[in-house]
């Protein structure tokens, strides 16, 4: 690895500057700064109408009823791979569920 400096080769001779080749540009100075005008802080439309805020006096908070299967076609749930759970609806298909997965 070697370290130097850019006024220097590797040798330890000092480089001689290059002039440059073509037209030279200056660095570019934008427009400058100016002050946008100003504005008033805040608008408020002034026709009288106002808002009142929730009430939370009446929310109901009590807890919600478990949902429970009450029919007669669904005869149970088997799980066909991993985590899939599948319904039965009938003998057949529990018979059917039952030796995919054995087999």
């Amino acid at each position: 690895m070697l370290h130097g400096s850019m006024s220097h080769d590797f040798t330890g001779r000092r480089i001689k500057k290059k002039e440059p080749k073509g037209e030279v540009y200056q660095k570019y100075s934008g427009p400058g700064y100016k002050a946008k005008a100003t504005t008033p802080a805040t608008f408020r439309r002034d026709d009288g109408v106002t808002y009142e805020s929730v009430d939370s006096d009446g929310i109901n908070t009590a807890p919600v009823e478990k949902k429970t299967y009450t029919g007669t076609l669904i005869k149970g749930i088997s799980t066909l791979h991993k985590s899939n759970a599948v319904p039965i609806i009938s003998q057949e298909e529990a018979i059917d569920i039952a030796n995919m997965r054995r087999n």
